[in-house]
């Protein structure tokens, strides 16, 4: 019996020693730097890790373990995640409370966006999804606790059509954000002091090409040659700004405003180009691209997006540009992590316009005629868009 009791003791003392082990590693602190983002797990390829959302800065956070570059995050007691070691500042001052409350919700808007403001007591951690059939924004803010007891919704609010939230778990507050048009234009999230901020861009009152401001992408540049030709060895950041170019005078002749992230060979980090990019607050973003292949009998365009409610432009350029001749259908794909597919801002469309690796396809992308039908393709393809938006209005 005594050996029992020992054997019990030595237990609980172990595991009370191993408890405080586990506790003295969790580092307590924010985010910090550019554009800090959370990844669901270590996986990788060559664009990096799957992303679950980018974050504000100064974000409270948990690390309870890490790896060579990353911390991985406890978000809620069944979610976790890993963050870059770069975008963590430590705080050891910071007490970290049991839970932490949410207030009351304002719905408002000024005369471009609407606004849901959410009471916090502190800086949490959150991420988002598009939904569709309704469309909607649901957000996850990990680690509150619903103490929210009236929501105020002003008519001022015009895209915003209803906001309701639930309890998912003891720590996880969902927020549902219904939104009065099929097609998502955008939204932010950020935090004012401890409100957590959602700006929701209003569909455009005119649809009109005219009336929209778009963003071209010319992909590579300076010391980013990108991909290469498999007969001629022609560089992909060469070609993707001529056909940029293209597309920009295709869209200035139908009167619409166009911005370039670049004109010449200029080298641009990803990170720089999203800021460049939001800091336009463009309608909506067409990166150019050229693809590449081990397989040379791989050839065609293809699409892509990350954000299901952002799929309807890629579509639509996708379909028009299988009309040039000599240009096979390579798809439509989804939950692509392409860094400028990131930004949840706006509709946003990588466009892969044929294979380098493809003999048949570098011809294409050799010839200035191409260029030209494969710019009055993309307007053709936005134009079909913009028309499909006005038509669910009516």
């Amino acid at each position: 019996m005594i050996r029992m009791l020992l054997a019990i003791c030595l237990f609980f003392s172990l595991s009370t020693e191993a408890q405080t082990l586990v506790e003295s590693k969790v580092l307590i602190g924010r985010t910090i730097g550019r554009q800090p983002y959370l990844d669901y797990g270590l996986g990788s390829d060559r664009l990096g890790g799957a992303k679950m959302t980018y974050l504000d800065t100064g974000i409270l956070v948990q690390a309870v373990d890490s790896t060579i570059g990353r911390y991985k995050i406890q978000l809620s007691k069944n979610r976790s995640a890993w963050l870059q070691k770069s975008n963590f500042q430590q705080e050891n001052a910071i007490k970290v409370e049991p839970y932490y409350l949410t207030g009351s919700f304002l719905i408002n808007g000024d005369d471009k966006s609407d606004f849901v403001s959410i009471s916090l007591d502190e800086k949490l951690p959150y991420t988002s999804i598009q939904e569709i059939n309704p469309s909607r924004i649901v957000i996850d803010i990990f680690g509150a606790t619903s103490n929210t007891n009236w929501v105020t919704h002003r008519i001022s609010a015009k895209e915003i059509k209803n906001v309701y939230h639930e309890q998912l778990e003891d720590d996880v507050f969902r927020i549902a954000i219904e939104l009065n048009h099929k097609q998502h234009w955008g939204y932010s999230i950020y935090y004012e002091g401890k409100k957590l901020m959602i700006k929701v861009k209003r569909q455009p009152e005119d649809l009109s090409l005219e009336n929209m401001k778009i963003a071209i992408d010319a992909g590579h540049g300076g010391n980013n040659p990108g991909a290469s030709g498999i007969a001629t060895k022609i560089g992909e950041k060469n070609y993707t700004l001529l056909i940029a170019k293209q597309i920009e005078k295709a869209l200035l002749d139908k009167e619409a405003k166009v911005y370039m992230t670049r004109r010449g060979d200029a080298s641009l980090g990803m990170f720089e180009r999203q800021e460049m990019i939001g800091a336009e607050n463009p309608d909506f973003l067409i990166s150019v691209h050229l693809n590449s292949s081990a397989r040379e009998e791989v050839k065609g365009v293809s699409t892509y997006y990350r954000y299901i409610g952002f799929r309807p432009l890629t579509q639509y350029i996708q379909k028009s540009m299988i009309k040039i001749e000599g240009l096979e259908d390579f798809g439509n794909i989804g939950s692509f992590n392409f860094a400028l597919s990131g930004p949840t801002d706006y509709p946003n469309c990588l466009l892969e316009v044929a294979f380098l690796s493809n003999r048949d396809d570098e011809k294409l992308i050799l010839n200035p005629e191409f260029h030209k039908q494969v710019a009055k393709q993309v307007v053709e393809g936005i134009k079909e868009w913009l028309k499909a938006c006005k038509e669910e209005n009516d």
